[in-house]
């Protein structure tokens, strides 16, 4: 029978690293980008416990039912698969002391893929490369999110606090090694917010998302509370908000969902200025109102600036995605009259294959027709998504860093370069340029500012505040959010 084993050290103790696998998000932290796996509900881990996902490999669907066993907290459980494509699986999660603040993780797979013999005669590398990828990933994850949890304190003004307790939990007390905020959430189902939630939820803090009304309703960990909003109405329950750490705001319309018409602007301007406006003047009659608000605002802050490298002191340029931004930002204002500090991410291109500018490009990248967009001398300022929601804990704990904050990793690159470097890391020639006339008739004014646009951003006040990015050079970046 073929098995697989994996073993990382952890800079924290069995038991931190042990709780940081049971909460809620800690699966979603795991699955990798690359792959199309959703968690439909669990039982949590304890003996018995159930977990129910759902692969996707095209068109095609198949449903994996795991069942945890020999549940030893502090140290280790199994997953037996009840039901799935392989004839036999379980994974051993395995937690080794190795002393007070470090542990040893080791993940041990005994397997027999589908079709017996056949199946590993054929498929046989397959799977085991598979797997090399996955959990290289995964270890990956969670030696960087467990660094990153156990290194991080609540601000000063911010007291500790007692968390709701997990399924199957005794009820947290927040320390210093182990600090615990309740902080909500709006755009939670977006590609950043549903990684924020993960993030925060398998790091032991308290999320509470804000829903429309029909999103509204019952989560499967069933300990967080939802506060229902509606910002084309201008209705928010705010009850839900008293008490709040902290507040974070993601929400907006796709801005790259298709040429920008004259409705398209428009929800694209509304869904973040009026969103933003109801949220702020709402937390500023709170009575108890949060500490931090930390509002998403865009690079597009800047407009087309060519090769001139951009700080946060530099002016908005004048295109509509400027004038958007400034709205967007000045829509704060309400939260920093009443005292709440505020921060603006300028956020730049968001990297990952689960969406965004990366998922587009990674189809015609794949198939060998990847190439320069333009003249190839526009700079792209990325941000990997792994980073943002780090950044965003760090801009809430930091209590230094108030008004705009580039949020953007600092090996910013140009058009070319960046072709390049994903060509390389897929193994495939980018030889099919996108002239800009075509970039032009086909997209319009967004094509305009998207994928001509030259944006040098430095992400100064990041750095100056002691951030260290996990991804900060383009090719790690991609290798780790491909599995290259």
């Amino acid at each position: 029978m073929p098995v697989f084993e994996k073993s990382t050290e952890l800079p924290v103790s069995a038991d931190v690293a042990f709780d940081w696998h049971c909460r809620p998000g800690a699966f979603e932290r795991l699955a990798p980008p690359w792959e199309s796996i959703e968690l439909l509900s669990t039982d949590g881990v304890v003996d018995g416990g159930i977990a129910r996902l759902r692969l996707s490999l095209g068109p095609l669907r198949k449903l994996w039912v795991a069942e945890h066993r020999n549940v030893t907290p502090g140290r280790s459980f199994c997953d037996v698969q009840v039901a799935g494509p392989f004839t036999r699986w379980e994974h051993t999660h395995l937690l080794e002391p190795v002393d007070d603040n470090r542990c040893r993780l080791t993940d041990r797979i005994e397997y027999h893929p589908p079709l017996g013999f056949f199946g590993e005669l054929f498929g046989g590398r397959l799977i085991r490369r598979s797997l090399e990828r996955t959990f290289a990933y995964r270890h990956r994850v969670t030696e960087l999110d467990l660094r990153f949890h156990s290194s991080t304190k609540p601000p000063q003004s911010i007291e500790p606090r007692r968390a709701m307790p997990q399924q199957n939990q005794q009820p947290r007390t927040a320390t210093e090694e182990n600090p615990v905020m309740r902080i909500a959430i709006g755009g939670s189902t977006g590609m950043v917010g549903t990684e924020l939630v993960s993030f925060l939820s398998s790091g032991g803090h308290d999320v509470v998302r804000l829903v429309r009304g029909s999103s509204a309703g019952a989560r499967s960990s069933g300990e967080d509370t939802d506060v229902v909003w509606d910002p084309q109405t201008g209705t928010i329950d705010a009850s839900n908000l008293e008490g709040c750490d902290a507040v974070v705001h993601l929400g907006g319309h796709n801005i790259a969902h298709g040429r920008w018409t004259d409705r398209m602007r428009r929800l694209i301007r509304d869904s973040r200025v009026d969103s933003t406006t109801l949220l702020a003047r709402t937390l500023a009659e709170l009575k108890q109102p949060p500490k931090v608000f930390v509002c998403a605002s865009a690079i597009g802050y800047y407009g087309d600036r060519g090769q001139e490298l951009m700080t946060e002191d530099c002016p908005p340029g004048p295109s509509f995605l400027s004038r958007t931004c400034v709205e967007w930002e000045q829509a704060t204002q309400a939260a920093c009259d009443a005292g709440i500090r505020i921060v603006n991410l300028r956020i730049g291109v968001v990297l990952s294959p689960k969406g965004g500018a990366l998922k587009k490009m990674l189809t015609p990248f794949k198939l060998g027709g990847g190439g320069v967009v333009g003249n190839g001398h526009q700079w792209m300022s990325w941000i990997a998504l792994d980073d943002l929601p780090r950044i965003i804990l760090h801009c809430i704990q930091t209590e230094s860093l108030s008004g705009p904050v580039n949020t953007v990793a600092p090996g910013a690159v140009d058009n070319r370069a960046f072709t390049k470097t994903l060509g390389r890391v897929l193994h495939r020639p980018t030889l099919f340029p996108l002239p800009a006339l075509i970039v032009r008739t086909v997209f319009g004014e967004m094509g305009e500012e998207l994928l001509l646009g030259s944006t040098k951003v430095s992400p100064g006040r990041l750095e100056a505040s002691g951030y260290e990015f996990a991804f900060p050079e383009l090719e790690a970046a991609l290798r780790h959010l491909l599995g290259k």
